[in-house]
């Protein structure tokens, strides 16, 4: 090649920008990163080795850390997060995949009875650094046992950190400080989002992490605004954003906030949007009776009432059970059903 071409081909790498990455990606490249920067950790699960699970999301870490590092387990979830939990006592940081979001609960009384409380019950002697995935939500035509929103059972249980990404650059900075984290995190993939792509630079993401930059526990204002305020996360965000754009063609300027994390949850962020805009609508696949959304709008309502034009609104799925793909679009929070909430919020003088 030619000094010119060469010159001319350097300039169009440097303008090109980063490569778009997927969600799925990010959390390889996560969980990659932190198997090199650390050799106690161990990710396993049902076919997450050979397959590199179901939505591929571990592809490539067997081959390149071998099957004592990343191993296929028989399907037996309690076992699964059984074997984390005294891995992780001894030292170890397991991070485990539960495949699909209702296949988790046969592990449930070992989440809720012993990961969720050795740290208590061992009077802060014993920590416990393990992440349990859980590909969640809906969005791919799946059925029940294969689309549920169980963030509310992990968020009602003491001792438990529960992180739901919705962008390409948060699943990797989430899931690496997941790892890195003394608690035990339910790391909550929405599953609709795994082939969502960005333009993510991944090595100024590592350097932002050996940075110590940090996501967990803030909150993010993914959209300014200041006449109303959408709280989603996860899954929903999107949604969010969108109705948000739509919102402005009608003269409206929506402001939207991503949790990122639902345990622990940053009221300060929340709080200081909804203050700002007088309005708030909050927005979550799971059902809405005893829910996380339950609780955001009581926390809103309780810390912001002073600041209210309107009571706060709450659109969610219904309280039925996950419904057959042909009807799921019904069910999962849109855009028209957003608009037609704020449309509510008691706009005349």
């Amino acid at each position: 090649m030619s000094t010119v071409a060469e010159a001319a081909a350097a300039r169009a790498a440097a303008t090109a920008g980063p490569e778009p990455v997927t969600f799925a990606k990010a959390l390889t490249t996560a969980m990659a990163d932190a198997m090199r920067a650390d050799d106690g950790v161990v990710v396993f699960g049902e076919d997450v080795a050979k397959l590199g699970g179901v939505f591929r999301v571990t592809d490539g870490l067997m081959a390149e850390f071998g099957e004592q590092r990343c191993f296929d387990t028989p399907l037996a979830e309690s076992g699964i997060v059984g074997m984390a939990l005294g891995m992780a006592m001894n030292g170890m940081r397991p991070v485990v995949e539960m495949q699909f979001d209702a296949f988790a609960y046969p592990a449930f009384e070992q989440i809720a009875s012993h990961v969720a409380k050795m740290h208590n019950r061992t009077r802060g002697r014993v920590t416990l650094p393990m992440v349990i995935r859980v590909p969640y939500a809906g969005g791919i035509g799946g059925v029940e046992h294969h689309c549920d929103s169980s963030e509310a059972y992990y968020a009602h249980t003491p001792g438990l950190k529960v992180f739901t990404p919705s962008s390409v650059a948060d699943a990797y900075r989430l899931l690496r400080e997941a790892i890195a984290s003394d608690d035990p995190v339910v790391f909550m993939e929405p599953k609709k989002l795994y082939w969502s792509k960005d333009a993510v630079d991944l090595e100024a993401l590592r350097a932002e992490y050996e940075g110590a930059g940090r996501a967990a526990g803030r909150a993010a204002v993914v959209r300014p605004g200041t006449d109303a305020t959408i709280i989603a996360y996860g899954p929903a965000v999107p949604p969010a954003l969108a109705a948000a754009e739509a919102a402005s063609a009608e003269g409206r300027s929506v402001e939207v906030v991503d949790l990122r994390t639902i345990v622990p949850f940053d009221d300060e962020t929340v709080c200081e949007s909804v203050r700002k805009t007088g309005r708030a609508v909050v927005v979550a696949e799971a059902q809405g009776f005893a829910s996380v959304a339950s609780e955001i709008t009581a926390r809103v309502q309780e810390r912001c009432f002073h600041s209210l034009a309107a009571p706060v609104r709450r659109v969610t799925g219904f309280d039925i059970p996950f419904p057959p793909p042909k009807f799921e679009h019904w069910y999962l929070p849109g855009v028209d059903r957003i608009l037609d909430t704020l449309d509510e919020l008691q706009w005349e003088d």
